[in-house]
């Protein structure tokens, strides 16, 4: 059993409680993270003259050496040690003897871990922004080519008044990007570096803890060595933000799903995204939508454990804390691996335009702008309001569209109604004088549609100052 510690114990721990307490099954995952952090620690170690110049470079090039070995697959990490810590620095003293024991120097298990994790979710953090990214993107271009495609919109799953599939694209994009802001939000608080907390009181050692957070691209390190060690608010932020991501997903594969039934067929999911019945010749399922809905709940709870976790924690560090890495993980990979999956369904996916307009249109979508066109003739809004109730229950009775009534027949119920009442309510009209902004009239689309342009445009990743290794 390698461990780092042990010279106070009398014997050694017992193997179950060596298991329960061992975190290597999950921790080597950040591996890299934990030699990125070591390379940094030792060289701000050997500018301060803590160690000596050759031993600095000795252990950096061992520790770059080890690094490329696990990731070529030739030095395979193993559960014969406690942690990935153990890992790192039993295979340093293998190759370097004494000067690799020197690596721990200033620093304790609690801020290596600390930095470990924040490095980690850091670059979860950029990764996920990139998926959100391309997904606005496909979004966008759906946007693009739909600015005049007719589709009933919804207010309690029954049909409200005429929109455009841009529209109805609009509002998720409008989700995405918040989600995107979030992400943004979250870099900039976490982006301070933790090395150099020590156990929870710092060291006595003239550590350049500026220098360190340098190196490894944070804004600076952070200030109170206590909190330094026991912070996860990050992570937290980090799973709420996955959280909302998969909120907004799932409402969206919702969507989908329904649009995808045989009783709507406004789509028709690419046979790469879909699957079949094993009993059911004629089935083509929506399964990549219906595992991002289910996958949400997946994600709200490594959010909601690791609040449970952290809620009776206190200071400083606590074993309890190692319990934040193995469902924060998956919540992390399920998440990207929703919005990579969702992102290619949707753009693969077909659009039944003629199927849309014809749902809108016999929905009764234009009612409200019939009831405005009588306003606009003189009639007070809550009388009209009742004449068009009126005329919708003689369509539904006589199972016809506002539209195909003749005017005798809408003069019979308001004598107000004349020719121009077939413009005012067609679906063309309906949607296009709707022109406020956020409106889904075509030349309101259009501006919107430049503005998201011009976000897209720009990256606030790129004005980042990471190192090529982070």
């Amino acid at each position: 059993m390698a461990q780092l510690w042990g010279g106070r114990f009398t014997k050694e721990t017992d193997k179950l409680v060596y298991n329960f307490n061992a975190s290597i099954s999950f921790d080597q995952k950040f591996y890299k993270q934990d030699m990125e952090g070591s390379i940094a620690h030792v060289k701000m170690l050997g500018k301060q003259g803590i160690l000596t110049e050759k031993e600095m470079q000795d252990i950096v090039d061992c520790l770059k050496e080890i690094l490329k070995e696990v990731e070529e697959g030739k030095l395979i990490i193993t559960d014969e040690y406690e942690d990935i810590h153990s890992f790192v620095e039993a295979k340093l003293i293998d190759r370097l003897g004494d000067t690799g024991k020197k690596l721990h120097t200033g620093r304790s298990r609690n801020d290596q871990v600390a930095l470990d994790m924040r490095l980690y979710t850091r670059q979860e953090v950029l990764h996920t922004d990139k998926l959100v990214k391309e997904l606005l993107e496909t979004i966008l271009k759906i946007m693009e080519e739909n600015t005049e495609t007719i589709m009933p919109g919804f207010t309690h799953l029954q049909k409200a008044q005429p929109i455009t599939l841009a529209h109805h694209m609009g509002a998720y994009f409008e989700m995405f990007r918040r989600d995107r802001l979030r992400l943004q939000d979250i870099f900039q608080r976490m982006n301070y570096c933790p090395l150099g907390s020590g156990a929870l009181a710092g060291t006595t050692y003239p550590l350049d803890r500026e220098y360190t957070a340098e190196l490894l691209g944070f804004y600076g390190p952070t200030l109170n060595s206590m909190d330094g060690v026991s912070d996860r608010d990050y992570l937290i932020e980090f799973l709420s933000a996955l959280s909302t991501i998969m909120m907004h997903l799932s409402r969206f594969s919702e969507e989908v799903i329904i649009w995808n039934s045989n009783e709507y067929q406004f789509v028709e999911i690419d046979d790469a995204y879909s699957t079949g019945s094993s009993i059911m010749p004629q089935k083509k399922n929506p399964d990549i939508a219906e595992l991002v809905r289910g996958k949400t709940g997946r994600v709200y709870g490594a959010l909601m454990s690791l609040l449970t976790t952290m809620k009776g924690i206190p200071l400083a560090y606590n074993k309890d804390m190692q319990e934040d890495k193995e469902l924060s993980f998956d919540a992390m990979d399920t998440a990207k691996g929703c919005l990579a999956l969702f992102n290619g369904m949707l753009a693969t996916m077909k659009f039944n335009k003629e199927k849309m307009h014809d749902s809108a249109n016999k929905g009764f979508t234009n009612a409200t702008d019939a009831a405005d066109y009588l306003v606009n003739h003189g009639v007070p809004f809550r009388d009209a309001h009742g004449i068009v109730g009126r005329i919708v229950l003689y369509c539904l009775d006589k199972k016809i569209a506002i539209d195909d009534m003749s005017l005798d027949e809408l003069k019979a119920i308001c004598p107000v109604f004349e020719e121009d009442i077939y413009e005012a309510i067609s679906m063309e009209t309906c949607v296009n004088k709707r022109l406020t902004v956020g409106a889904p009239g075509k030349d309101a689309m259009e501006k919107v549609i430049t503005l998201h342009k011009e976000y897209l445009s720009k990256d606030w990743q790129d004005e980042l100052n990471l190192p090529e290794e982070a």
